[in-house]
């Protein structure tokens, strides 16, 4: 998986470069309207009272830009923000560590937060609500509490299974947001300020191309934009137009819906081995030998917003797009279309 170019989650090789294209202010930030929109009034009430932004949850699927928002909120409140993640915390003291660390009104982020472990979860809603820690010493009959007090801070989690999260922790988060996947107008206006700070010359057709390919993910996108300056320096004069950037995805595998190697193997599995569903997600996943959490995470979601799979009550369906797609629409048989609507229920 850690070569898939149109993998969401980012490798540790591009976290450093990430950093320098991310916008730093809400004016810089193209698309998700309504979350930016509200997150202005949030931000500007908040400062106008000198209290801390209420806590924050984002979600959605990964590369939609849940940490770049968190850096912004931080930047726009003027306050530091302290980054880590649900894995990385594995004792409550290492959440304790950190809290009493901060600063009035600075930013937490902890990204994949539904991992958190239960009784680091359980400190952390003391904190949330009364910004104080509630730490057990001792052990049996000599136990006791012991109640710190520590800055009022902002939490902001970031998950992309909001499920998961337990209810107690969900709701002590006050202003809640849902990431969508980006247009491709969006991804491209993403593209054009990424190639601007990369200082490569790219022509509208190819940020088109690159765009379309980008599965509604900035992360993809600028992935792409990356690899096909790379094709650019070596072949030809470092600037990024058509020719190049068709050799480029080509190359790399990527077709003209953003779907690569995996994806395509997943609807041809369900087309031609088990006549286009329903067919269970392990048994796709025994047939591809590829985890079953991939699959779910990495490419079930666009498959079923580019609307290529349903997901139903009996297994995964491929649609009369998917079979048009592959150029397998000879083995397509319409289905019943009220049983298809109960299971989809």
């Amino acid at each position: 998986m850690d070569e898939r170019v149109t993998q969401t989650k980012a490798v540790p090789a591009e976290l450093a470069g990430e950093m320098t294209l991310r916008p730093q202010y809400l004016s810089e930030y193209c698309g998700q309207s309504s979350t930016k929109d509200n997150l202005s009034i949030y931000i500007e009430a908040a400062r106008m009272r000198g209290e801390p932004l209420d806590h924050v949850l984002f979600y959605g699927p990964p590369g939609l830009g849940k940490t770049t928002l968190a850096g912004i909120i931080a930047n726009e409140l003027g306050v530091d923000i302290k980054i880590t993640s649900g894995p990385a915390i594995g004792r409550a003291g290492d959440l304790a560590a950190i809290l009493t660390n901060l600063n009035d009104n600075d930013v937490l982020f902890i990204d994949e937060i539904h991992r958190l472990n239960r009784s680091v979860e359980e400190v952390l809603y003391s904190a949330m609500e009364d910004y104080a820690l509630d730490i057990i010493i001792g052990k049996g009959p000599a136990a006791r509490s012991l109640r710190i007090d520590i800055a009022r801070f902002t939490l902001i989690g970031a998950t992309t299974r909001a499920g998961s999260l337990s209810g107690p922790l969900r709701d002590r988060f006050g202003i809640v947001e849902k990431f969508e996947f980006y247009t491709p107008e969006e991804i491209r206006e993403i593209l054009r300020r990424t190639a601007n700070v990369l200082d490569t010359p790219i022509d509208d057709e190819s940020l088109e191309l690159i765009a379309g390919r980008s599965r509604g993910t900035p992360r993809i996108g600028n992935r792409l934009l990356k690899r096909v300056r790379d094709f650019s320096a070596v072949i030809s004069d470092g600037s990024v137009d058509r020719e190049i950037t068709m050799k480029a995805l080509n190359a790399l595998g990527v077709d003209d819906l953003g779907l690569e190697k995996l994806d395509r193997d997943i609807l041809s599995t369900v087309i031609k081995s088990f006549n286009g569903g329903p067919v269970g997600i392990e048994t796709i996943a025994s047939a591809i030998g590829e985890e079953r959490v991939t699959i779910e995470d990495a490419n079930e979601p666009y498959l079923i917003q580019a609307g290529l799979l349903y997901r139903t009550q009996k297994g995964r369906v491929a649609s009369k797009a998917a079979y048009e797609h592959m150029g397998l629409l000879g083995l397509y048989t319409e289905p019943d279309t009220e049983q298809l609507r109960l299971e989809l229920e």
